[in-house]
């Protein structure tokens, strides 16, 4: 339902992009958001409404999905500690999307609990919040609900827009 909401919204025409999700989800030791797979398979990775890098391919360098869990996000000072990285098999953050604004968007995943993954948001003061929705549903209200706030674009009047990543398609 959400990741319709999303194609309706950028008015974007799917196109199949082959992921092998057992290879992926075999690294990290745990299953992926089904959503999250469908947005993959039908965005691909790229930049929604010129604002949200959105790491959703796993070949190629830019908006790949792996190579962002396995880049180093540094902690900022205020919450040192309050969350760690994902390690494979564990528990903690691992981030799927990241705005203009260094707010990053992750989920928090436990090896011991798959199936549940949470929404972490982390704005550039460093605050994280967490919420209780879908990836896509999170994604769909960041960009198109003026009152999702703090981490909602839509009240700076932004085109609905997504634009793949330069290594897709050649689009």
């Amino acid at each position: 339902m959400w990741v319709q909401r999303l194609l309706e919204f950028t008015g974007w025409e799917p196109s199949a992009h082959s992921v092998d999700w057992a290879a992926v989800e075999e690294e990290l030791r745990i299953p992926l958001p089904t959503d999250f797979k469908q947005l993959c398979e039908v965005f691909g990775g790229g930049t929604f409404s010129d604002s949200i890098a959105f790491y959703g391919r796993t070949a190629g360098f830019r908006f790949n999905f792996v190579l962002s869990w396995q880049a180093p996000l540094p902690p900022l000072p205020a919450e040192i500690g309050q969350y760690q990285k994902y390690t494979p098999g564990g528990k903690g953050y691992i981030k799927w999307a990241s705005s203009e604004w260094g707010t990053e968007y992750c989920w928090l995943v436990d090896a011991q609990q798959p199936g549940t993954y949470p929404v972490l948001a982390r704005g550039e003061a460093g605050e994280w919040r967490e919420y209780d929705m879908s990836t896509s549903e999170f994604l769909y209200r960041v960009l198109a609900d003026k009152d999702f706030q703090p981490f909602g674009i839509a009240q700076y009047g932004l085109d609905p827009t997504f634009q793949p990543g330069p290594e897709v398609d050649g689009r």
